[in-house]
């Protein structure tokens, strides 16, 4: 139980490291007076730097066999980058550094998810009681970063941060290593778990739903700002939207049914087309942060249901590189045509038509996972 506490301490660290970046980001972009088509290029560049830098360090784990070791590097250069990045103000300079961190820090979520998987089986505890301190962390920091925006101004965001980069190192210096037990990621490998047909079909479906969020994860906080909202009121978006997953994680163990994946993700589609459609038409900045609170619905149900899924489906030797492929597929492959495609978008249409588009896709993301919910849900009865 030491073990899992102190992932516990790590989830809370790391995911408030992903909301200074992810959340915070795009306003840091806006507030340096780049317009939304740079903000989309710089945030998707990252995306392309993702899709090399989670597999390359996924191999040299599994070359070295340790995950620690491997954390504990990308945790230490995160930092450094990270606090140069808060602390610039050039376009090249802020692409660059960009770049530097999605290739430092992104890699560590499928290894801390990797650990959390293990450590949970391990210690006989659900993954949702470890990785509810995540969301935690997450909302956490939304809050007091918008509090430090907007009273201590952007360039606190460099120092924090930092701190919490090195709390982590800390922190991580702690946890037991885990050796990794996949196979390395090879080309065979990736054909093989990508030629079955169902797993293809998932993909695909995992790609219509994620772009939306992943729009919204980009464009949320300047949306904010144009309607007249401050950089704190951003942060109290991100609040309730991180806050709200707690209890969904928490009791995972509850509503979360072996078998019932694909329905489970149909239903967070129907809350990402209500949360989507209702934002295309709200005008009043407060009522969009709470509108947030539909969060509750959308991404802990979904990424719960969609990581359980990939481990029923794919082969136990492959689940290292299923849970790369997947990682890649949210964060990068979906990040990038939602930064580039939602750039081009916002800029040419503007926040409430962007908004609305996105709600259709995840209707049909709803109509899809519907589809092959009645496919595959028969055929695991049947089996």
């Amino acid at each position: 139980m030491r073990a899992a506490n102190f992932l516990r301490s790590f989830n809370f660290l790391y995911f408030a490291m992903l909301a200074m970046f992810v959340s915070f980001l795009p306003v840091y972009l806006d507030a340096q007076g780049l317009p939304a088509t740079k903000i989309g290029l710089i945030i998707g560049t990252g995306g392309i730097i993702t899709i090399f830098s989670q597999p390359l360090w996924g191999m040299i784990s599994d070359k070295t066999k340790t995950i620690k070791k491997v954390m504990l590097l990308l945790l230490a250069c995160s930092s450094v980058v990270g606090y140069l990045l808060y602390t610039s103000n050039s376009f090249i300079v802020l692409l660059l550094f960009t770049m530097f961190l999605y290739f430092f820090l992104m890699p560590l979520d499928p290894l801390t998810e990797s650990l959390n998987f293990q450590t949970a089986e391990a210690n006989r505890v659900s993954y949702g009681s470890i990785r509810t301190f995540g969301a935690v962390g997450y909302a956490v920091m939304s809050l007091a970063v918008g509090y430090a925006i907007q009273y201590l101004g952007l360039n606190s965001l460099g120092f924090l941060f930092g701190g919490i980069g090195a709390i982590s190192f800390l922190i991580c210096l702690a946890l037991p290593d885990a050796p990794v037990t996949g196979k390395p990621i090879t080309l065979k490998s990736l054909r093989n778990f990508l030629g079955n047909k169902e797993t293809i079909w998932f993909m695909a479906l995992i790609f219509i739903v994620a772009v939306p969020q992943r729009i919204n994860d980009t464009f949320l906080g300047v949306y904010l700002r144009k309607l007249g909202g401050s950089p704190e009121l951003v942060g109290q978006a991100w609040f309730l939207a991180a806050g709200s997953e707690i209890l969904v994680f928490a009791l995972s163990f509850w509503w979360l049914r072996k078998g019932k994946e694909l329905a489970i993700i149909a239903f967070s589609s129907f809350f990402y087309f209500i949360r989507f459609i209702l934002s295309s038409w709200i005008t009043e900045p407060h009522a969009l942060v709470y509108l947030q609170l539909l969060q509750t619905f959308t991404f802990p149900i979904f990424y719960s249901a969609a990581i359980q899924y990939l481990y029923r489906i794919v082969p136990e030797e492959w689940r290292a590189t299923g849970q790369t492929v997947l990682a890649l597929l949210f964060f990068g492959v979906s990040g990038i045509v939602a930064s580039y495609l939602g750039g081009w978008f916002y800029e040419s249409f503007g926040g409430k038509t962007l908004y609305f588009w996105i709600s259709i896709m995840s209707f049909i993301g709803l109509i899809f996972s519907l589809v092959l919910s009645a496919i595959y849900g028969k055929k695991k009865m049947a089996a």
